[in-house]
């Protein structure tokens, strides 16, 4: 079983490990900041635009719904149309994938859509193409359990302060 997410950064650290593991892609991957010029190998840039809240996962975490941009510049001996072709291949590898991450604190990406685009680094514009998509990840601590691992409830007429876990009673079996 896959190690628990503890932050959104571990959804980055793990589809740079896939893309870069998949036999055919022959991709360099990273950030923006690791990007300086096209070269033999064409370049994956992953980029988190957004963290929107979404709705608590069945067992109380918190979502974190991940806009996520994946841009492509091809590899400078590489046809106009190369960069669309990747998109379609990392379109099919993104669809349906978790990243190796833990199916209950990571959902199937959705909303993928690729169009063209353009990066500008040093006033020198690249052709390349952006493949967009949503991705909730499901952060924190369960509401299921308590420090002890027991779960327990309260009914806020029976009990005088609802904050109080000493005035709780355990869960029967």
């Amino acid at each position: 079983m896959p190690a628990p997410i503890q932050q959104p950064s571990q959804l980055f650290t793990a589809m740079a490990a896939t893309l870069r593991n998949s036999a055919g892609l022959n991709l360099q991957v990273g950030s923006h900041d690791d990007f300086t010029a096209p070269g033999a190998q064409a370049w994956a840039l992953i980029d988190f635009d957004r963290n929107a809240p979404g709705a608590r996962a069945a067992d109380g975490r918190i979502a974190h719904v991940m806009s996520v941009s994946l841009q492509v510049i091809p590899a400078v001996s590489a046809s106009a149309f190369a960069a669309c072709d990747l998109i379609a291949v990392l379109k099919n590898l993104i669809t349906d994938n978790r990243w190796g991450l833990p199916g209950d604190q990571c959902d199937l990406p959705m909303n993928i859509d690729g169009l063209p685009s353009v990066l500008i680094r040093a006033d020198q514009p690249y052709k390349a193409w952006t493949l967009t998509f949503t991705q909730t990840l499901y952060l924190g601590p369960t509401l299921l359990d308590d420090p002890l691992g027991t779960p327990k409830f309260a009914r806020t007429w029976e009990v005088s302060d609802i904050d109080d876990p000493d005035q709780y009673t355990a869960l029967e079996a």
